[in-house]
């Protein structure tokens, strides 16, 4: 199984190093071609405009939400989230996202950089608590009907906001687990979100 890593901005090199870790083969991808050989993508975090512009500058922002919407396995982590998201809240005049999640998120909804935390999270398909560390981060405001919250936190606001979300070959997180050593979330992502659905292509 090959996993692209979206290598346009952001934290790329620590998710191919999770990955890689995991014992899979990684490799940055930024051009057709190389989007159209993979089996799975992920997008880091940075930031999603930047992302967003790029893509259309490298011409993939098209291929990226073609492969999605046929089912290709992709994993968000926090500014990969808002890329997945089918609506934000707070965007930039004319932002465009690759969507297919099926949530709605709030950008830099845990405050500014200087705002950035870490917190030991519940995340249900682990069984074990990991540590997340929050940058810049979005929340979920809502899910559709076929999404599954993996993991909440209570935001500033004083309520739970999902963190973590499933829906079928979709993950995301506002968190970025690539930076720490725990590559749960990224095993998950291999074992269960990829693995099932690689035979279609």
């Amino acid at each position: 199984m090959k996993i692209g890593v979206l290598g346009l901005q952001g934290d790329i090199r620590e998710h191919c190093s999770s990955l890689e870790e995991c014992g899979v083969e990684a490799q940055i991808v930024r051009r057709v071609e190389e989007i159209s050989a993979v089996d799975a993508l992920v997008i880091p975090g940075g930031e999603s405009t930047t992302i967003a512009h790029l893509a259309k500058v490298f011409g993939v922002f098209d291929l990226i939400q073609q492969r999605i919407a046929e089912g290709l396995p992709v994993y968000g982590s926090c500014a990969g989230m808002i890329m997945l998201a089918d609506r934000v809240i707070g965007a930039t005049q004319d932002q465009k996202t690759f969507g297919g999640l099926d949530i709605t998120v709030r950008r830099n909804a845990f405050g500014r950089q200087v705002d950035s935390f870490e917190v030991d999270i519940a995340i249900s398909p682990l069984h074990e608590t990991m540590r997340a560390v929050f940058i810049r981060a979005p929340w979920v405001e809502s899910v559709g009907v076929g999404v599954e919250v993996l993991a909440s936190v209570k935001g500033n606001d004083g309520t739970e906001h999902a963190v973590a979300v499933r829906q079928g070959p979709l993950l995301a997180t506002s968190f970025h687990p690539e930076l720490t050593s725990d590559n749960r979330i990224h095993r998950y992502f291999i074992d269960e979100v990829c693995k099932p659905r690689v035979s279609i292509r």
